[in-house]
């Protein structure tokens, strides 16, 4: 695939992974179980996909010839099933691996896709790669120039797919949902969710499902594929992703536009705000509350959280750094600040982690009232340490890691591991290269 626009994406999570949900949180931890899944090309970082659904397991990834594979297995064999598809990756970050079963059993995957056409794959019988066909169509219409897929389920169980189409700073979010039963693929919604109006983009984290029953949105616009032009952190939720409300319960008329939407926080752009660096939780009482960083008064970068309050958002600082990530330009970047969202513990405290390059990860119990940091407390991973030790010896690789949190048992769970250079904006690298590494798979045990 070519790369078209260049824009600036920020995958990430504080610990290493491609999620936000974490299966676990704290106590002893061990591997109980090793098994190597392929060899992968190291050139540059881009999304795989894990998926478990007992008693099948499915991998898809890049391969060392960098051609997107998918690789099934049963749980506790060993042996792995191996499908080639017919897409090969180039330098971009952009081009990440999207999986996901409908509620028949039928494997469906998108991605290697960055402002180019639609490619979609689906099985013709369920839970078996070895029928993966390409379908060049879902609905027909703005499919052409699709950029970060994702599928997930709705509250009655359809698969729905999200994708944006168009670019950096001109885009528009679209949503269709699957019918099972005809295999075909229709509009969810009449119009697009969030239209940028030929002007911007949004870059939308969720829609996440609350304990309160709704589906919460939040996003930043973009006016340009520099990264320093993200602004004004916007809301909306919905009970059924079709009729849409702001956090007061008002009607939130669609497409939801720049001159429609509840912002959360106004900040500028140029302001410290990025795509990608946005959460969101819920405290004790089930209220939303939305992380991000941006600049304070002195130019710093800092952490906020923003909770829905009686008098509406009211944000909160949440650290007090003494320095600035001062990032912008095009293609994919590095983090050098990361954000995670507030969750409450297995003794009901608020919690929180953070992340900078300078510091390091902490996390910290907030107070109930004012957001402040208040206790710190120890950090759990769910990986063991000892996994996030480099094994190739060559400059600039980095550790990956990818749990499945969609499929996660109460003691146990499965890791995705494996290393790359760090990005190049989605530039070719000059030079030598490392050869290819092993991508494993773990299974971590509560000890």
């Amino acid at each position: 695939m070519h790369r078209i626009i260049p824009i600036v994406a920020i995958v990430l999570c504080l610990w290493g992974c491609q999620k936000t949900k974490e299966p676990y949180q704290g106590g002893p931890i061990a591997v109980s179980e090793k098994l190597f899944v392929d060899s992968i090309w190291t050139g540059h970082p881009v999304g795989f996909a894990l998926l478990t659904k007992p008693p099948h397991q499915f991998v898809a990834y890049y391969d060392k010839h960098q051609q997107m594979i998918v690789a099934q297995r049963q749980l506790g064999d060993d042996h792995w099933q191996y499908q080639p598809l017919p897409e090969t990756i180039g330098w971009d970050s952009h081009n990440a691996i999207r999986m996901e079963l409908d509620e028949q059993g039928y494997l469906h995957l998108s991605g290697n896709m960055h402002v180019d056409t639609l490619n979609y794959y689906r099985t013709t019988q369920p839970y078996d790669i070895s029928t993966f066909e390409q379908v060049r169509q879902m609905v027909g219409e703005d499919e052409d120039r699709v950029t970060y897929p994702e599928f997930f389920h709705n509250s009655q169980g359809q698969l729905v797919f999200t994708y944006r189409d168009g670019s950096s700073g001109k885009g528009n979010q679209i949503y269709n949902v699957y019918d099972a039963d005809s295999k075909t693929w229709k509009r969810l919604l009449d119009t697009q969710l969030v239209d940028g109006q030929g002007e911007m983009n949004a870059y939308l984290h969720g829609p996440t499902l609350g304990p309160d029953g709704y589906y919460h949105l939040i996003w930043v616009w973009r006016d340009t594929p520099d990264a320093a032009t993200n602004h004004d952190l916007s809301y909306a939720k919905s009970k059924d992703l079709i009729t849409w409300y702001q956090s007061d319960g008002s009607p939130q008329s669609l497409p939801i536009t720049f001159q429609n939407a509840e912002v959360i926080d106004p900040v500028p752009a140029k302001g410290g705000i990025i795509n990608g660096n946005i959460r969101i939780g819920f405290d004790q009482q089930h209220h939303p509350v939305v992380t991000y960083h941006k600049y304070d008064a002195d130019g710093n970068t800092q952490i906020y959280n923003a909770r829905l309050e009686q008098d509406g958002w009211q944000s909160y600082q949440a650290t007090h750094w003494d320095f600035r990530w001062d990032f912008g330009g095009n293609g994919s970047i590095t983090a050098e600040v990361g954000v995670s969202p507030v969750r409450v513990n297995a003794v009901g405290q608020l919690t929180q982690k953070f992340y900078s390059a300078r510091l390091g990860k902490s996390q910290y119990v907030l107070n109930d009232t004012s957001l402040a940091q208040q206790e710190e407390l120890a950090l759990f991973p769910v990986f063991p340490a000892t996994l996030d030790s480099l094994q190739t010896n060559f400059p600039d690789m980095r550790t990956h890691f990818l749990y499945d949190e969609e499929s996660t048992m109460k003691d146990s769970w499965y890791v995705l591991r494996w290393e790359t250079l760090t990005r190049n904006r989605d530039q070719p690298r000059t030079g030598a290269l490392p050869g290819p590494v092993p991508l494993v798979l773990y299974q971590i045990t509560k000890n």
